[in-house]
């Protein structure tokens, strides 16, 4: 009994800290990316970033891993939809990047928390009880202070990262699915294949550009022609693709080892990063209702991680 609660606890443990670690590359992915949004198009950042994220999954994750026989799977569909998943909620994240502050769609898309939590109810079957369903509302009420629905600073491109949340939740419920019998290096693999394949898709049909000049940011992005890289710009592309790399396998782990109820909370640490960012990158102050919406967001996440944490104790003693 005694070593079956260690094990847990040291699965939590390293599930928090994969997490924390991911959402640090996802924040240097994020920043990156918007940084780009301006001059290339989004099918072929991701190809890129995908390619290199490959590369460096195939030269360094797989090795320590345990060589290629880690890459077999009996799943394959499964990591396909999981990798479709992941593929929606970057699309549509990124192309709200191009439109809005990089702290305001940060903050939009922590709405996924309160998705993971119902979604891993319904499909996991994990307990969550009502002070937990109450810190993720909070946090959902935190969304709606940023995104100010029924008023004219309301733009719809706000919604863009709720539509990114929903995936996000999809693709961490389907990680705790197959997570019992499939490495964190294997899945990974198979995200990164199938950005590969969606992205190369979208460049063959609409790469021309023959159908960008909208006039619309997000639109321009995700239709803009393909352009050779600046030098200047490949060593950004190259960096996206480490992050992406690192940041897949890390979150991964994170939900293979842990309830996803747990995990999801320490992802918050993307929020104050994506401030930093906005702030130091490109000059963009949040304003006081995104203060406060922020404020609420991480005050549910950090009651979760109080709450888990006093859950813990009492089942010990």
């Amino acid at each position: 009994m005694n070593q079956a609660r260690t094990t847990a606890s040291q699965g939590n443990a390293l599930g928090i800290a994969c997490a924390v670690g991911g959402a640090l590359c996802f924040s240097v992915n994020d920043m990156a990316i918007k940084l780009l949004s301006d001059g290339y198009a989004l099918h072929q950042v991701v190809l890129m970033r995908a390619s290199v994220a490959l590369v460096f999954t195939l030269g360094i994750l797989v090795p320590l891993n345990g060589g290629p026989a880690v890459l077999r799977t009996r799943r394959l569909g499964l990591h396909l939809l999981r990798g479709a998943c992941v593929v929606f909620a970057n699309m549509c994240f990124f192309l709200a990047l191009a439109a809005m502050p990089l702290a305001d769609a940060t903050a939009i898309f922590f709405v996924s928390p309160l998705m993971i939590a119902a979604a891993s109810v319904v499909f996991l079957r994990e307990k969550v009880g009502p002070r937990r369903w109450t810190a993720v509302l909070l946090g959902l009420f935190g969304v709606i202070v940023i995104m100010r629905p029924g008023t004219g600073v309301f733009q719809p491109a706000a919604l863009l990262p709720v539509l990114a949340a929903a995936g996000y939740a999809g693709l961490h419920i389907l990680t705790r699915r197959i997570g019992g019998t499939e490495r964190a290096v294997t899945m990974a693999f198979y995200i990164q294949m199938t950005f590969i394949l969606v992205s190369t898709m979208m460049g063959l049909t609409v790469g021309d550009g023959r159908f960008a000049g909208q006039g619309d940011r997000s639109l321009e992005f995700l239709l803009r022609a393909w352009v050779w890289p600046d030098e200047g710009d490949l060593w950004l592309l190259g960096l996206i693709g480490m992050a992406s790399a690192c940041g897949g396998f890390l979150i991964s782990q994170a939900y293979r080892v842990t309830e996803a109820a747990l995990a999801a909370p320490f992802e918050y640490a993307t929020l104050p990063l994506a401030v930093f960012w906005g702030v130091v990158v490109f000059g963009d102050w949040p304003d006081r209702f995104t203060w406060v919406g922020m404020a609420m967001i991480l005050s549910g996440g950090l009651y979760l991680v109080w709450r888990e944490a006093s859950l813990k104790v009492r089942r010990r003693g």
